[in-house]
């Protein structure tokens, strides 16, 4: 099978040449343009999130012998969680080179972070297929790069984090309400508020509620810690 002339610079691009280039083919094909002939990555994806994980606990247990269970726990769930994934993902231009269907393309679907964090983890199981373990944690390691060495700071949930300062204060824990959205269907803008009882207050826009919520919780955290 030959590969595309976009699906050859994409290996360039993440370091390792496929010897079965179908298994690429796989990794980038959506559900949505998947048939008889056409398998999608819904199974590499499956196996690619526990290659993913070996590979984390390998590198965060090197990374710091001295850590006990309950500080590598964030900082692992850190690295493998969607938003990451996806952030590599787009890092390396795999929404480009994704196999979508008309619907799907139209919903835009190359820039959906739970899509783009499906295919990274279906990137790796074809690379875990074709070229063995090794294989697979040399481009991991490689495209995870300087996020494994801030991991403290990443794995720190900014919302239970700011919950602690409240109550260690006496306040009930933080209210958040979404109290705006913009942007079309398929990829709206977020606008979530975080609120203390005394009066304290953050906003934050992203493209999911979650997010919102994280970030508008970081954002009044950082104030408050300035102040005291």
């Amino acid at each position: 099978m030959r590969l595309s002339a976009d699906l050859k610079a994409f290996e360039a691009r993440i370091g390792h040449r496929f010897a079965a280039p179908e298994l690429l083919v796989r990794a980038v094909t959506h559900a949505s343009l998947s048939s008889q002939t056409r398998p999608d990555n819904q199974r590499l994806e499956f196996l690619g999130d526990r290659v993913l994980g070996l590979v984390m606990a390998e590198a965060l247990l090197a990374a710091d012998p001295a850590a006990s269970e309950g500080q590598l726990a964030p900082r692992f769930n850190a690295m493998v969680r969607k938003e990451t994934c996806a952030d590599v993902a787009r890092a390396i231009g795999l929404g480009e080179v994704l196999k979508l269907g008309r619907s799907e393309m139209l919903s835009g679907g190359r820039r959906k972070e739970a899509l783009l964090g499906d295919a990274m983890e279906a990137l790796i199981a074809a690379v875990y297929l074709d070229g063995g373990f090794d294989a697979a944690r040399t481009m991991v390691l490689s495209l995870w790069g300087d996020r494994i060495g801030t991991v403290e700071e990443d794995s720190r949930d900014p919302k239970t984090s700011l919950q602690e300062w409240a109550q260690a204060r006496g306040m009930a824990p933080p209210t958040y309400a979404q109290t705006g959205r913009s942007g079309p269907d398929h990829q709206p803008v977020f606008t979530v508020e975080v609120v203390l009882d005394n009066g304290a207050r953050a906003a934050a826009q992203a493209g999911s509620k979650r997010i919102a919520e994280q970030q508008a919780a970081r954002t009044l955290l950082a104030r408050l810690e300035q102040e005291t």
